[in-house]
């Protein structure tokens, strides 16, 4: 550290106080009883300043830079603005010793001998406080929260804003240690706020805000007139008795003297943000210094050390970043490294310190040496048993005891000097004189060896990796680079400040100057780029720069020395500059360039650091053939430059080497194929299809189809074209394509007819399939597309396709609900058993869901498709017995459609007399298992309701002790229950009126009876009518009513009589007897209908078929009714309904009893209904409400 005097004035006064304005533009003096306003930057005097009477002792400026302010001894304080006019002023009680600007909220504290006030621009007052002691300075911390006193009595006081005492500090010497001057550190990296203390009893202390000392007392050996730190806390300024200021660090080490003066010194402070020091002294001296803080470091290969706050050392590891750091407590003046050795030369001392382990990025150092003695040297060397200090011509040789070893005395002052390595004790020096002598040292010679001399003084030297070139850079900032052996000059290059070798490559070294960083490999042009600072070192691809303090490494790419190696052909050397450092582009042209120059060690090295496997690849294969015989360069190089993309330079080689088919394949493999055709010329046409085969591949490949399509025809790949045609839906080529194959082409012309079908475009494929004759698939087709009437005239052309036609449209018209059409279907196809199966999951599907009507219509269907099965002999029996259980099912299907919905739906359809007959006739009809879906609770708890509605109460009653047996949902549940216990409040008997009537002996059945649907007596069964117990609601109230048990009466032909003698006797109806009432018989395809038109009481004793309706009586089997010609012949057509049923079953004859109730019977079906409610319901549904035949079907 030095300090340069800028401007120097003198005043008349004493300066007792001044003060900077923040922006350092001006400074304030108080001299006498004025203020001396300068301008800092050549120490102009702008003006002075009259307000006072009497001496000025303290200024200070705000830190808004708005306003100052100044005491004085004659008691008042005055407020300046920048623009150096008073606005302000107020007094104190006695002199003003100090004033101080609050840094945040700009209050100002002004101290007087007895007391100190605060004013700030808000208040109109100044707030006085009371002191024990004279005040002499003061202090606010940096947030301005407190204001720290320095008494005379040797008090400090520390206040906050509101001038209340918070910490009070009791120095030991007491009134005999009267503090001076105290100032905080105003850094903001420091975690506490630090007071520096400088008391007349010739100490420097530091203290916390709490009041805790920091350290201990520093004897300054003067009295301290003032104290101020540097803008970032770094450093102390220090002033008094001794007539100088001295310079310390922020702990208090002295560091040096900063300028001396011939009187005390009274003042002095840093201008803000700058080096610059203004002093002001007892004789009226102002001096200006400029304090030049110089770079103390050293370096040794990737370490770097140097000097930090003066009193430490960073020791910096450029690869890594590490950094350590070393505290000397004491100014560092000299930096020496090598290898793990690190020197330090402190004023009193020399510690020499060594690294803990070998480790190259270890950064522990331990003190090794110390050698206790003052040193003046110019230049500090360490090696590793001793340190070289540098005065003016001499070196000195001293072991780290500090016993001097050898001395060489040189002709010339000594301007540069480096350690070059070697054993330890007998390292090697590089020194360089002012008179331009190079000389080389070694530690344990006495004979120093003269390398070269050059005219000019040398100011930095380097020797290269092999010792064998030396680098200089003179006083003229040339860099000469000489041979060590032959003296001889090699080259020189201007504009130069420092210079150094690669210690890695021999041939390449790195200088700096005027702004440019310089790289020069062997003997070739020197290639530039923009770098501030110095080179100290260049390693591989980093350089290592200083600049201004801080040392950087600098990756540099080595790509232009490289290049320059590969326009000569250089390929190993340029291979070695990469390896120091280049771009991936680089080391990629390294290789295109070894590899086209054929030097295949080098390419394989380069493609393997980018990590190309193609290239490779092709290195492997080239080095394999050449192990097997090949010596055809051109043959090798023809394959790096299709490598390349360089194709027709690779066709030329391959040409001119013989391989012409090489050239071919390389075209095509491509997609060159006008480049194959020139190249081809006009050649052997099975080559040029073969050309145009692949190009219509590669135009596939690319996405061009229609082109490829074309090729491949025009090569005749039809199936290839056709393929790309269909995947492409080009329906319009497929066409072409199947008119102009020949029909012996099977493959393309059935992969075009797949292709129609698949675009839906059946005509085409049909045409298609007719051309090559395949009959089979233009039948599936027709199945597919559902073109059933041309599949049925195919058909009948080609019998043995019926399984294939009709069997497909059976299943269609299964899964369309088509059953009739499909049993027909099925029938043709002779797949019976096929539609038994069809309709069995329908039907079972149809009761799991809960549509028992659909169920039912389906169980009719299944029972009728067994009743047509039943015609084979070999089914009879198993199918009849089917047939009646289908048909009982659909009965009982078709009744429970009613009770499932009265329980489900919120409203009923149907009147309580047609909901009571029909779970009666469910409950008579369920006397063995229930089927599937069918609910006893359902069918027993709407029983009872109705029951109970209509006056049943004995069967309700029944009903409901049935219930009590079952499981009951949970929703029924109460409801039950009520009608369990209301049903206990009525008689025990049923209604007469309901009580059903057996039409052949007249007995009146009970309501709930045991032998089901038979009457007790006679055994009769009952026929019902199908709406009665049917989802239907009735045609009216009356059309229902009780007993729903038909008039009729089933009557056997006596053995020996035919259906058809049958029917022709009862169609003669012989004369009876004339009655005056009146028939009208109504007969249509539809249906056969008898109607009344006159009531009568009786049909009269001389009918012979009332004689035969007597039996025994309380016989237990059942006697059927059995008549003979006579009574056929009695018979009135009217009167007889015929069940017709196809073969084998037998037909079935009904006799009406009642003339007044027209009854209609389904010719379908065989169903029996009342007749004004088949018209009603055929009309509302155009159909049989049983087996669902339209009324216009003239199947029937």
């Amino acid at each position: 550290m030095r300090a340069v005097l800028t401007w120097r004035d003198k005043a008349e006064q004493c300066i007792y106080d001044l003060a900077f304005k923040p922006d350092g533009t001006q400074l304030i003096l108080a001299a006498g009883n004025r203020l001396l306003v300068y301008d800092t930057s050549d120490g102009t005097l702008l003006q002075p300043l009259k307000g006072h009477k009497d001496t000025v002792y303290c200024v200070a400026y705000a830190k808004d830079g708005k306003r100052f302010a100044s005491g004085s001894a004659d008691k008042s304080v005055i407020i300046w603005t920048s623009k150096l006019e008073g606005i302000l002023k107020y007094t104190h009680n006695d002199s003003i010793q100090c004033v101080s600007y609050n840094p945040v909220t700009h209050q100002l504290a002004s101290c007087s001998s007895n007391d100190f006030g605060l004013w700030s621009p808000e208040q109109k007052s100044v707030s006085k406080h009371k002191s024990s002691s004279k005040i002499t300075c003061c202090s606010w911390t940096n947030d301005g929260q407190y204001l720290a006193l320095g008494m005379f009595n040797g008090i400090i006081s520390i206040r906050n804003k509101n001038g209340e005492e918070k910490v009070k500090i009791e120095r030991p010497g007491g009134s005999l240690s009267p503090i001076w001057s105290i100032c905080w550190n105003p850094s903001r990296e420091e975690h506490n706020d630090i007071l520096a203390v400088a008391d007349w009893g010739q100490k420097l202390s530091f203290y916390q805000l709490s009041g805790k000392q920091i350290g201990k007392d520093r004897l300054l050996n003067f009295d301290p007139c003032c104290i101020s730190y540097f803008t970032k806390g770094e450093y102390i300024l220090l002033g008094g008795s001794d007539k100088q200021v001295s310079l310390f660090t922020k702990d208090g080490v002295r560091l040096g003297t900063v300028g001396e003066q011939n009187s005390w010194v009274w003042t002095c402070k840093v201008k803000p943000d700058s080096n610059y020091v203004v002093v002001g002294c007892q004789d009226g001296t102002i001096s200006f210094y400029q304090l030049i803080f110089s770079t103390v470091h050293g370096l040794y290969k990737d370490r770097y050390a140097y000097r930090d706050s003066m009193t430490d050392v960073i020791v910096q590891h450029l690869i890594t970043e590490q950094k350590v750091r070393i505290k000397c407590k004491e100014l560092v003046k000299k930096i020496a490294i090598y290898k793990n050795r690190l020197a330090i030369q402190l004023p009193e001392k020399i510690l020499i310190y060594e690294l803990y382990s070998d480790d190259s990025s270890d950064m522990h150092y331990r003190v090794k040496e110390k050698i206790v003695k003052k040193f003046e040297c110019n230049l500090l060397v360490v090696c590793a048993d001793h340190i070289i200090l540098c005065q003016e011509k001499r070196l000195q040789c001293l072991s780290f005891s500090g016993v001097k070893e050898r001395e060489w005395q040189m002709e010339s002052l000594i301007r540069y000097i480096k350690v070059i390595g070697g054993p330890p004790g007998r390292e090697g020096l590089l020194v360089g004189l002012k008179n331009g002598q190079i000389l080389k040292i070694f530690v344990d010679n006495l004979f120093a060896i003269v390398l070269l001399k050059q005219a000019t003084a040398v100011r930095c030297l380097d020797m290269s990796a092999s010792r064998n070139k030396l680098a200089v850079v003179d006083e003229n900032d040339t860099c000469l680079v000489y041979d060590i052996h032959t003296k001889e000059l090699l080259f020189q290059e201007p504009n130069a400040n420092s210079v150094a070798w690669n210690t890695q490559c021999e041939d390449m070294l790195c200088f700096s100057g005027g702004g440019y960083l310089n790289i020069k490999a062997s003997t070739f042009p020197v290639h530039q780029q923009k770098l501030q600072g110095f080179v100290v070192g260049y390693n591989g691809s980093k350089i290592f720069c200083l600049h201004v303090f801080s040392m950087s490494a600098v990756e540099v790419p080595q790509s232009a020395p490289m290049y320059q190696y590969l326009d000569r052909k250089m390929f190993k050397e340029a291979y070695h500059i990469a390896c120091l450092g280049v771009t991936d582009t680089d080391w990629r042209e390294l290789a295109m360039e070894a590899l086209e120059g054929l030097e295949f060690e080098t390419a394989k090295k380069a493609f393997t650091r980018v990590q190309d496997l193609r290239y490779l690849e092709l290195i492997n294969s080239i080095e394999e053939r050449k192990k097997r015989g090949e010596t055809n360069n051109d043959l090798f190089l023809a394959d790096v430059f299709s490598y390349q993309g360089k194709f027709h330079e690779a066709a030329k080689l391959y040409r001119r080497s013989g391989h012409e088919n090489l050239a071919l394949d390389m075209y095509t493999d491509l997609r060159m194929f006008e480049y194959a055709k020139d190249f081809l010329g006009s050649g052997d046409p099975k080559e040029t299809k073969m050309l145009i085969t692949k190009q219509a591949d590669w135009a596939r490949n690319i996405h061009e189809p229609k082109a490829a399509v074309e090729m491949y025809i025009s090569a005749g790949e039809h199936v290839k074209a056709v393929e790309i045609s269909g995947d492409h839906g080009w329906v319009d080529m497929l066409i072409d394509i199947a008119r102009k194959l020949d029909k012996a082409e099977r493959e393309p012309l059935l992969m075009c007819a797949q292709y129609f079908r698949k675009l839906d475009n059946p005509g085409y494929a049909a045409e298609t399939y007719l051309k090559i004759g395949d009959l089979k698939s233009l039948v599936q087709l027709h199945v597919e597309t559902q073109r059933w009437d041309e599949a049925f005239a195919l058909g009948e052309k080609h019998p043995e396709f019926k399984d294939d036609i009709y069997v497909p449209y059976a299943q269609w018209l299964a899964e369309n609900d088509h059953f009739e059409e499909a049993q027909k279907a099925f029938h043709k196809a002779g797949r019976q058993g096929e539609a038994v199966r069809v309709l069995e999951q329908l039907t079972h599907n149809a009761v799991v869901e809960s549509r028992f009507q659909d169920a039912a219509y389906y169980y009719w269907m299944l029972s009728m498709q067994c009743l047509d099965i039943a015609q084979d002999p070999a089914q009879k029996d198993a199918m009849l017995s089917k047939f009646h259980h289908f048909q009982h099912l659909a009965e009982l299907y078709h009744g429970y459609h009613a009770i499932q919905r009265y329980m489900e739906e919120p409203f009923s359809f149907h009147l309580p007399e047609t909901l009571f007959n029909i779970s009666r006739f469910l409950l008579h009809s369920l006397t063995k298992d229930t089927p599937l879906g069918i609910s006893k609770v359902n069918t027993l708890f709407t029983l009872a309701k109705q029951s109970k509605a209509l006056g049943a109460y004995k069967l309700a009653r029944h009903a409901y002790d049935k219930l009590q047996g079952l499981q009951i949902p949970t929703r029924f549940q109460k409801s039950i229950e009520l009608g369990s216990l209301a049903i206990r409040s009525k008689p025990f008997h049923d209604s007469e009126e309901l009580v059903p009537l057996c039409y052949r002996c007249s007995t009146n059945n009970p309501l709930l009876n045991n032998l089901g649907n038979v009457c007790i007596n006679c055994r009769q069964p009952f026929v019902f009518s199908a709406s009665s117990y049917g989802c239907h609601p009735p045609a009216h109230p009356h059309a229902l009513c009780p007993p729903e048990v038909l008039h009729l009466v089933e009557f056997y032909l006596e053995e020996g009589i035919t259906d058809e003698e049958a029917v022709s006797l009862i169609d003669l109806e012989a004369p009876r007897h004339k009655h005056e009432n009146k028939w009208q018989e109504i007969t249509n395809s539809n249906s056969q209908t008898l109607r009344l038109d006159e009531t009568m009481d009786s049909m009269g004793d001389d009918d012979p078929f009332t004689a035969k309706l007597s039996f025994e009586q309380g016989g237990s089997e059942f006697v059927p009714v059995v008549v003979n010609r006579a009574v056929l012949r009695s018979m009135s057509r009217r009167d007889v309904l015929i069940k017709r049923w196809p073969p084998p079953l037998q037909w079935q004859y009904f006799r009406s009893l009642l003339p007044d109730a027209s009854i209609t019977m389904c010719p379908s079906c065989f169903q029996m209904f009342h007749s004004e409610d088949y018209e009603l319901l055929v009309l509302q549904h155009t159909c049989c409400p049983y087996c669902r035949r339209r009324i216009d079907d003239p199947s029937v």
